[in-house]
């Protein structure tokens, strides 16, 4: 069975800091592409950010670029996302996401599993 368990996020004063991790099991987490993608109240979800495979490529959003990376260890089965700089606009639910076809993609409709997600509240 597919699982994506997502962990770290919290509550943190805006400036501050978190990591989040996602642990996957039950799917050989080296084929997969990996992404982050967060749903604040009354808003659609959003791309965050996304990985390859072997970790070589990444992409994120505009919107945290320069505040926000991604990475992988596949060793250990799991994806991370820093977040820093974090403004109270960063607040919402982030969920990770692992996509078998070959594209990255910041596209939620192509991403096969769904991890349940961690809330982030940034306070001003």
């Amino acid at each position: 069975q597919e699982q994506l368990v997502a962990s770290g996020g919290g509550l943190v004063q805006a400036g501050g800091s978190l990591r989040l991790s996602c642990a996957a099991s039950g799917l050989t987490f080296s084929s997969y592409h990996m992404g982050w993608f967060r749903q604040a109240p009354g808003k659609e979800r959003e791309f965050v950010a996304a990985i390859s495979r072997t970790g070589g490529s990444t992409f994120v959003a505009d919107s945290v670029k320069g505040r926000f990376a991604i990475s992988r260890d596949n060793a250990k089965n799991t994806v991370y996302l820093q977040m820093s700089s974090l403004k109270p606009e960063d607040t919402a639910v982030y969920a990770c996401a692992a996509k078998g076809r070959p594209i990255l993609s910041d596209s939620d409709r192509f991403y096969d599993y769904w991890g349940q997600g961690t809330q982030v509240t940034v306070s001003s």
